[in-house]
């Protein structure tokens, strides 16, 4: 299979692209970003794109599976549009020539409490994401919904100390469906969904993403 990935050079998606070129079944990943990853391997190949001008890069988005894995949970008016601009219209113009090009599987990273009509902006723009996606054809559409993401190797001190009061919490029976995730399991997670799920469309829950 040939492996497309959008938002590679997030924590997530750079573990993601490890995990494909370490997959036999993954012949070829191919990645679009705004700046070089550094990687190099046989099996890799890397566009670093200009984001305003998606079209020019029609006859590069082929292939068997689409991975779209940003990660944008950050706040304030000005950042916010700039999540809207990165999360909804870069993926409308790489989904538009993906279908054009016959790509059969779109996976993607969603939030577990994505919905269109949440207050929080992340969680609606992920919902909205969720939604446009469906309005297009993919032979197969995987949505994962995981909580919280652990970084392996943060240096954010809060984020260390929410996952390991989540852990507490956890450890009592208590916010189950907040359990921290690791990035790796996660990846490992998107890189199989495509081999082992059925056509048309598959929500995966965060307790589902263990089992998987």
């Amino acid at each position: 299979m040939k492996a497309l990935v959008i938002g590679a050079a997030g924590h997530t998606g750079m573990v993601l692209v490890d995990k494909l070129l370490q997959d036999s079944d993954y012949t070829c990943v191919v990645v679009f970003v705004n700046r070089s990853t550094g990687k190099k391997h046989t099996k890799f190949r890397e566009y670093i794109v200009n984001l305003s001008d998606i079209d020019s890069y029609r006859k590069d988005v082929v292939g068997d599976v689409l991975f779209f894995c940003f990660e944008t949970a950050i706040n304030g008016v000005a950042i916010r549009e700039h999540q809207w601009k990165s999360d909804i219209e870069i993926l409308n113009g790489f989904i538009m020539l993906a279908c054009e090009n016959g790509v059969n599987s779109f996976i993607l990273e969603s939030s577990l409490n994505a919905s269109s009509n949440s207050w929080v902006h992340y969680f609606r723009m992920k919902g909205i994401l969720e939604e446009m996606i469906a309005e297009f054809y993919f032979e197969q559409y995987v949505i994962f919904k995981p909580g919280l993401i652990i970084k392996e190797r943060t240096s954010w001190i809060k984020e260390k100390i929410i996952v390991n009061t989540l852990r507490v919490f956890n450890a009592m029976g208590m916010f189950e469906e907040f359990r921290p995730l690791s990035a790796s399991l996660l990846a490992e997670k998107l890189v199989k969904a495509p081999k082992v799920l059925p056509s048309g469309t598959s929500v995966i829950k965060f307790e589902r993403i263990f089992t998987l």
